[in-house]
């Protein structure tokens, strides 16, 4: 087949303007739009109109319209065309969080314009975590309501001679079904938000007003207390202390820079991976090492559990993606909480990876900033 060759220069730059996915406006020196694109149209609606007859005053308008917080449009546009970097920020467009960026193009000729790039949000995840929340949700209703009424019943139609080890033989089953499934809806909640957070860029934002000095190893200790009293899993085996299988290798005065709640997110959902896939006894380890050329410190949380396919390795970040090992699938979970954790850990400005041996077990490995004072002068 004859190779087909394409100059650049015969491209029309609209119907390549078109083809992108995001929404493109252009605006010369004097303020008036003298390009968009599809998306762009698709996106603003009839606001459009009025940014053609207007130009940069009624987007200004438009963009400003529903931001909460931040540079004004106008400031934002000015910011840009002093610096070679585009400037980021959000607003709502049709009800919808949008987020935007601004840039300066230079022509040859010496003209200036300016770009704005309006992004399409992608739901797509949220949607689908909506939708198994509410599955949930009314399962969840459904089912305590049911266990709640047989409660009842087997309270009302008692035996007079009935002992209290009689009555608690009969209901504890019911208790216990409804207590999974309160564990399930609780464990869905907090996706749900963590998820919200991610998608509508406001992880960053809230990690940066909330990134403190956490001592590390403090901080475990805490973890563990609280795990004792909020358990990892559902239906725990009320003999069995979870905390004698997690041992501790953190030395002393290893203090990083974090966020402390979504610290014991990523350590919950980290040893509740562990816990959930391993057999009951298998021991697991969270060990830190301090890096200081790197300014980081790297944390270890290793299991003998069943371990992970080869072939199943690029699932593992994926959201709501599971292993189909029969050991993973028999247990609870939506194939999100690796996906979270990634994006919890990168927002804190560390990285996450792991290695794994079928049959061997686990380590899931991640970095997290070193705590400089000098850096954050008011953290707590």
């Amino acid at each position: 087949m004859e190779q087909l060759s394409v100059s650049l220069d015969t491209l029309d730059l609209r119907t390549v303007l078109d083809s992108l996915g995001q929404g493109i406006l252009i605006f010369d020196a004097n303020d008036k739009l003298v390009l968009d694109n599809a998306a762009a149209r698709e996106l603003l609606g009839t606001n459009l109109v009025m940014v053609r007859a207007e130009g940069w005053r009624a987007a200004a308008m438009l963009l400003d319209s529903s931001q909460q917080e931040g540079l004004s449009a106008d400031a934002v546009r000015a910011k840009a065309l002093r610096q070679t970097q585009p400037v980021r920020f959000h607003t709502f467009i049709g009800g919808t969080y949008t987020p935007c960026w601004v840039a300066a193009l230079h022509a040859d000729d010496g003209a200036v314009y300016t770009l704005v790039v309006l992004e399409q949000p992608d739901w797509s995840a949220l949607t689908e975590l909506m939708s198994r929340f509410r599955s949930e949700a009314r399962m969840s209703i459904t089912s305590t309501r049911g266990h709640a009424e047989l409660i009842k019943q087997v309270m009302a139609h008692r035996k007079p001679n009935a002992t209290v080890e009689d009555l608690v033989r009969q209901v504890s089953g019911f208790a216990a079904l409804m207590a999974t499934h309160m564990f399930r809806l609780e464990v869905l909640l907090d996706q749900l938000q963590r998820l919200e957070d991610v998608r509508t860029g406001q992880l960053a934002h809230i990690i940066r007003l909330n990134r403190r000095a956490v001592d590390l190893r403090d901080f475990l200790e805490d973890l563990l207390e609280d795990i004792h009293e909020s358990p990892l899993i559902e239906n725990p085996d009320p003999d069995v202390d979870y905390r004698d299988r997690i041992q501790v290798d953190v030395a002393d005065g290893v203090v990083v820079a974090a966020c402390r709640q979504h610290l014991t997110y990523i350590f919950r959902d980290l040893l509740r991976n562990s816990l959930m896939y391993s057999e009951p006894n298998a021991q697991i380890t969270i060990r830190a090492t301090v890096l200081p050329k790197a300014g980081s410190v790297q944390i270890d949380v290793t299991d003998q559990g069943y371990g992970i396919r080869e072939r199943e390795t690029g699932r593992v970040f994926t959201p709501f993606q599971r292993a189909r090992q029969p050991q993973i699938i028999a247990e609870f979970g939506y194939g999100l909480s690796l996906y979270l954790v990634k994006m919890e850990i990168e927002a804190m400005g560390g990285g996450i990876w792991f290695s794994s041996e079928e049959g061997v077990g686990t380590t899931f490995s991640f970095k997290l900033p070193l705590w400089e004072a000098s850096a954050h002068p008011s953290g707590a």
